[in-house]
């Protein structure tokens, strides 16, 4: 058996890195294309202008908002109008997604920039491409992982709480995809099994999340930089990419993708639905009740989604339940990496489930 496990270039942390990125750029090239998103190309134009300063030529390009093949493609010709030799891709997962797939197309080195913690994106050699309604359209492996990810801590903190909660969600769904991959030897973003670094590492971010979550978020609500706040967006960005791509997907995500199909959904982010995919693994996989209780403990104390209202589907039907479950179910999806019998009545059966769970749960609070 031939395992394999991929890890970007470098990776850079910390509190006021943004000081440090002209240095990184010009270790991979001197003329750069800056996909911002529009968000931070009009608060934060001025700071990445003094931080890539007076030694590279560089043009600043906003993201329209999401990752589709279109944009992709618009991207493309204004990395070719401008002759540039790298690009940076500033702002969260759909924009560093699709600034990634630009340098692919352009066969270019990438760096990212993430402006929140809300995925695992950035150390990735994945982009999710979508459909320009914003349903999942597919997963694009890209031949290498980025050149440079560097996270800039204070800009984290700067940013609205509820971004890294959620990518909190994400990476709490890293550890128990990984594993279920490697009981079952299933294959990790590379089509083959992972090492037992990649396993470890998902391990890692999985018990750094129930020490510090909670501590981080805290704060992040203050606006403070902390051991705990470091912890946590290193276990969401690097532990969390690093998991997941080398040690692999499974149900969960498989999940969040079935989600995307009801429009209800689209206004919640990537980390929110992961964490209702999570907790429907838990009963599709036969997890213990003592593991169920852990995740929706998690996802409750820091304030995630724990039942498909959180998520915007007030009343679901069984026939929403359904597409979403065969969705989740399709032919390549990462669902077929769980150990267990996998099928749309199964995974619609088990969404019900965690619901009624979550629902319990907060009727308990009132």
């Amino acid at each position: 058996m031939i395992s394999t496990s991929i890890f970007p270039g470098r990776y850079v942390q910390g509190d006021q890195a943004l000081n440090i990125l002209a240095d990184e750029v010009l270790r991979q090239g001197n003329s750069a294309l800056v996909i911002a998103d529009k968000f931070v190309f009009e608060q934060s134009k001025d700071a990445i202008e003094q931080a890539l300063g007076q030694q590279l030529d560089f043009k600043l390009e906003p993201f329209s908002g999401e990752c589709c093949d279109e944009e992709i493609a618009r991207l493309g010709k204004v990395f070719a109008e401008h002759s540039a030799t790298v690009i940076i891709g500033i702002g969260g997962g759909k924009t560093l997604d699709t600034a990634k797939a630009v340098s692919n197309k352009q066969n270019c080195p990438i760096i990212v920039v993430p402006t929140i913690a809300s995925t695992d994106a950035p150390c990735s050699a994945l982009a999710v491409i979508y459909n320009t309604d914003g349903s999942f359209k597919r997963y694009e492996v890209l031949p290498h992982n980025p050149n440079v990810v560097l996270v800039d801590t204070n800009i984290i903190t700067h940013a609205p709480v509820r971004f890294l909660v959620a990518g909190m969600g994400d990476a709490f769904a890293t550890w128990f995809e990984a594993e279920d991959c490697r009981l079952k030897q299933g294959a990790n973003m590379t089509g083959r099994v992972g090492c037992m670094s990649a396993y470890a590492l998902a391990r890692l971010c999985h018990e750094t999340l129930l020490e510090y979550g909670l501590l981080a978020k805290q704060a992040c609500e203050n606006n403070i930089v902390t051991p705990a706040l470091e912890h946590i967006v290193e276990a969401n960005t690097l532990l969390s990419g690093l998991g997941f791509e080398s040690g692999g997907l499974a149900a969960a995500h498989a999940i969040h993708n079935g989600l995307t199909a009801i429009p209800s959904t689209h206004k919640y982010y990537h980390g929110e639905k992961v964490a209702i995919g999570l907790q429907a693994m838990m009963f599709l996989t036969d997890r213990p009740s003592a593991t169920i209780d852990l995740v929706f403990d998690f996802c409750q104390s820091i304030g995630l989604p724990i039942c498909l209202a959180d998520i915007g589907m007030q009343e679901p039907t069984d026939e929403e339940l359904m597409q979403v479950a065969t969705r989740a179910c399709a032919t390549g999806e990462t669902i077929h990496n769980e150990p267990y019998e996998v099928t749309p009545r199964r995974v619609m059966h088990c969404l019900k489930a965690a619901d009624a769970e979550g629902r319990r749960r907060k009727s308990m609070l009132c």
